[in-house]
């Protein structure tokens, strides 16, 4: 999904993605350490797309403190 599709979306929808994506990322980690999981890369855009979500959710967050401080 784009940066700007995860923007359109609502808050409460990106914190349930990162959810789900931290839920992933977690059993990559296991696939990786029984041998399960062949494709490695997938580990890194996981923990990418974690960082999008999580960059959004601050973006959000600081735009509202900004606009309460005016």
């Amino acid at each position: 999904m784009k940066l700007a599709e995860i923007r359109l979306l609502s808050t409460e929808e990106v914190k349930t993605r990162l959810s789900d994506a931290r839920n992933e990322l977690m059993n990559f980690r296991f696939q990786v350490v029984t041998g399960q999981l062949t494709d490695t890369s997938r580990l890194k855009a996981t923990r990418r797309q974690i960082a999008v979500y999580e960059t959004i959710l601050r973006e959000r967050e600081l735009g509202k403190k900004v606009e309460g401080a005016k």
